[in-house]
């Protein structure tokens, strides 16, 4: 009897040899994105805005950026959730006070807009920012947006 292990190598090097193709319809981060932003670009970039981003061609979710590192994020469809953020290294790192822990991105700016990577991997799906606006996220519920 062969060890999955043995399988699993063969398999994993042909997939790794097969061009990267996407489901029909899913974004593609753009072909050219600058490096990883700054705290002080970054928030130069969002301060005052409200974004929309997508995962592979699909809502995700929708923040807005406030004075001072404050944001206040909503996944498609959820509560908001208030929080802060700050850069380590060379990501922008999100505490939202709850159970979720860090979620840190490298953040890049492209012709297209915004494409984030998380913990700064570019071997994943980015997000990659859909619409912005300067309107305040819509939280139905206590104390958090309009």
């Amino acid at each position: 009897m062969m060890r999955p292990a043995l399988i699993l190598r063969p398999l994993a090097l042909c997939l790794a040899l097969l061009p990267l193709t996407s489901a029909p319809g899913a974004a593609q981060p753009p072909a050219q994105i600058g490096p990883p932003m700054t705290a002080e670009e970054f928030d130069a970039r969002t301060r005052g805005k409200t974004i929309e981003y997508t995962a592979q061609g699909q809502p995700y979710g929708v923040e807005e950026y406030r004075p001072g590192r404050k944001v206040v994020w909503a996944f498609e469809g959820d509560d908001c959730r208030e929080g802060d953020w700050f850069q380590r290294d060379n990501q922008i790192c999100f505490d939202y006070h709850d159970d979720t822990g860090l979620q840190c991105w490298t953040f890049h700016d492209s012709p297209d807009g915004l494409v984030a990577f998380f913990e700064g991997r570019n071997d994943g799906d980015p997000l990659i920012s859909l619409r912005e606006s300067t309107a305040p996220l819509n939280c139905p519920g206590p104390d958090l947006g309009v």
